[in-house]
């Protein structure tokens, strides 16, 4: 696509060539800024996806901690999946249902339950994913928490962020999308530490066939490719600008240049 044109059977004149380079350089150049800036937001949500990952590893390998030493503050992305110890009482009358939820490659939903810790402050519990059939809804009565005191082993986690909507249990049925502990506090006769805890193991053992949440996939996702993707991106536009002005050029002396003589017939 070219900036200027010549009038009909006309070259441009150099001055108007030199507007149209310049013009043409700002563009280029603003563009390829661009693509590298994108080029570089890639490569820092990849640091972010590995260190993401270093932490779920380390976490992993290492020994629960007790609940106190973890749930005084804001939980944030670098407290998840750490694997947390935690004793107390559930509150079965207060339980919710988170809808749309997959664990692996299942979809279905969970189950948040408050538990009154030995030391007196409340957590959400979340107490496990349960598989929905494509055919069936969610179900409308929810799996008693096993009574009396019991011992969790769960990952740390932090509150989910979204809508007002997808954070306040839709009643009567009392289901939610996002665990917020601050949205379910405003619900609940007492206040909740920030977080929650996804259960592990849990003695005694409960009911309903809930099962774990998996951590999440430890891939490194598409964010290098991406990247090297804008990065050639910015290459070819440079590119593309050298090779217009090369042809910009040819075209102006082919245009100079002398047209031979037509010989005379004898």
């Amino acid at each position: 696509m070219r900036l200027f044109s010549a009038p009909m059977g006309a070259r441009p004149t150099t001055g108007r060539l030199w507007l149209r380079w310049v013009a043409l350089a700002i563009f280029v150049v603003a563009l390829a800024i661009a693509f590298v800036n994108l080029g570089f937001w890639q490569l820092a949500r990849l640091d972010q996806r590995r260190a993401m990952n270093n932490s779920v590893v380390a976490h992993e390998t290492s020994a629960p901690v007790p609940f106190e030493s973890v749930f005084t503050r804001t939980i944030v992305e670098a407290d998840q999946w750490q694997r947390v110890s935690v004793q107390g009482t559930f509150d079965a009358e207060h339980q919710y249902l988170v809808r749309y939820r997959s664990n692996g490659e299942q979809s279905g939903y969970e189950v948040v339950t408050p538990l009154r810790t030995t030391s007196g402050e409340w957590v959400l519990i979340d107490r496990g994913f349960g598989v929905k059939p494509n055919d069936a809804d969610y179900p409308s009565v929810l799996p008693a928490p096993p009574s009396g005191e019991v011992s969790i082993v769960g990952y740390v986690r932090r509150d989910e962020q979204g809508s007002q909507d997808a954070m306040t249990p839709v009643q009567p049925s009392n289901t939610i999308r996002l665990v917020n502990s601050a949205a379910l506090a405003a619900t609940l006769p007492y206040p909740v530490v920030n977080g929650y805890i996804s259960v592990l193991e849990i003695t005694p053992a409960q009911t309903g066939d809930l099962v774990p949440v998996q951590p999440p996939e430890l891939t490194e996702g598409n964010h290098f490719s991406y990247a090297i993707q804008w990065f050639t991106f910015a290459g070819m536009a440079g590119i593309g600008l050298v090779l217009l002005i090369r042809s910009d050029v040819r075209a102006g002396r082919r245009a100079a240049a002398p047209s031979p003589e037509k010989e005379e017939e004898p």
